[in-house]
């Protein structure tokens, strides 16, 4: 019988390769999600922006904003670790302002409303050593409001 020296080097590969198989796996699910719920905070801050500026007052043009948002997080299934966040702001004439004080601005003014919305991606169902619990991440959408349309 020959005696070879390479006997057993399969199961050394084997569990040295494998915890680096796992990670590589683990790293996919972790970008796999980012991707995914950066996609999804996108379409929620571009639905709710535009939903916000077809409106006539600020009132209605939040609740649409706050429901259209809603909408398109929970069709997505997102997972967050909270309730993702919606900040509201405007403009008039390319001056920062309040949601409330765009629909005040006088008819033939340029304005807009800005939204942003923002979530922590959760990673805990992912336990590896190195993974963080999670990931802000958040997109800003604008849309302008009807110059010449009457606001209240």
């Amino acid at each position: 019988m020959v005696d070879r020296p390479d006997r057993g080097s399969v199961s050394i590969e084997v569990a040295v390769l494998a915890p680096a198989f796992i990670a590589l796996m683990v790293l996919a699910g972790v970008a796999g999600r980012t991707a995914v719920a950066d996609e999804a905070v996108e379409s929620a801050a571009h639905d709710a922006a535009r939903a916000a500026s077809i409106a006539r007052d600020a009132r209605t043009g939040r609740a649409a904003a706050v429901e259209a948002a809603r909408r398109q997080l929970d069709w997505r299934g997102l997972n967050c670790s909270g309730e993702p966040a919606l900040s509201l702001s405007g403009s008039v004439g390319r001056t920062r302002t309040t949601f409330e004080r765009a629909y005040r601005s006088a008819p033939g003014v340029p304005a807009t409303v800005t939204v942003t919305v923002s979530c922590t991606v959760s990673f805990a169902d992912l336990r590896a050593p190195g993974v963080p619990g999670g990931k802000a991440v958040a997109a800003t959408f604008t849309s302008p409001l009807d110059t010449y349309r009457s606001r209240r």
